[in-house]
């Protein structure tokens, strides 16, 4: 296995924490969103079937072809149908991803849109009508989900191994984001309690005693 990006003792045990050389991708899981990508290089977000934002952006608000409508009017007409977020992608050193832009404009720019139909949010919080908080609600959503699979794209999904006594007792993989939030306290949650009467210390000082 591969060295540890952290490791500690912890209620006689050792906790290490690794990258996660074999991540499933976040859009594997069930979102709320879908994210549509184009980009000449890289498969992004998940599968669709149009070659060109425009034609993403008519079928959406449900504009024929024969309509001559710019960019922003397209989406502005799928805005009545869908809660809708531009998607930005660095590329310089590895893959970040964002939906309000970076500073950055040789190596940066729009690769697509994360966006909901509102037909879907009424269903998934069993409402008749959209409201301007449930609309905020569901876009700060969409952007949770951006900020996991810009994790995923950045290679931050780690995983815990516990070990006592040199040997391997529980693992866990898959942790999108910083381990320090989210892998780390899962690992020290994971690690099993000392026994009745027995302090941190006092397990710690028995593995040592008792190889």
């Amino acid at each position: 296995m591969h060295d540890p990006v952290y490791e500690e003792a912890y209620q006689g045990h050792t906790i290490k924490i690794y990258h996660d050389l074999d991540p499933e991708s976040p859009r594997e899981w069930s979102n709320l969103g879908r994210l549509i990508c184009w980009h000449r290089r890289y498969r992004l977000g998940d599968g669709h079937q149009f070659d060109r934002p425009e034609a993403f952006l008519r079928d959406l608000a449900g504009v024929p072809f024969q309509c001559d409508l710019t960019i922003d009017q397209l989406r502005e007409r799928a805005e009545r149908k869908a809660i809708i977020l531009p998607v930005f992608l660095y590329d310089h050193s590895g893959l970040a991803m964002n939906t309000i832009g970076f500073h950055c404009p040789w190596d940066s720019g729009q690769v697509g849109y994360v966006y909901v139909l509102l037909e879907a949010v009424r269903e998934e919080f069993d409402v008749k009508r959209v409201t301007k908080a449930l609309r905020e609600k569901a876009e700060d959503i969409l952007r949770g989900e951006i900020v996991s699979y810009d994790a995923y794209l950045g290679g931050r999904v780690y995983g815990y191994v516990i070990e006592q006594d040199g040997e391997e007792i529980d693992a866990c993989w898959g942790f999108v984001g910083d381990y320090e939030t989210g892998c780390l306290p899962e690992a020290r949650h994971a690690v099993p309690a000392p026994s009745p009467g027995q302090t941190p210390q006092s397990a710690a000082a028995q593995a040592q005693a008792h190889p």
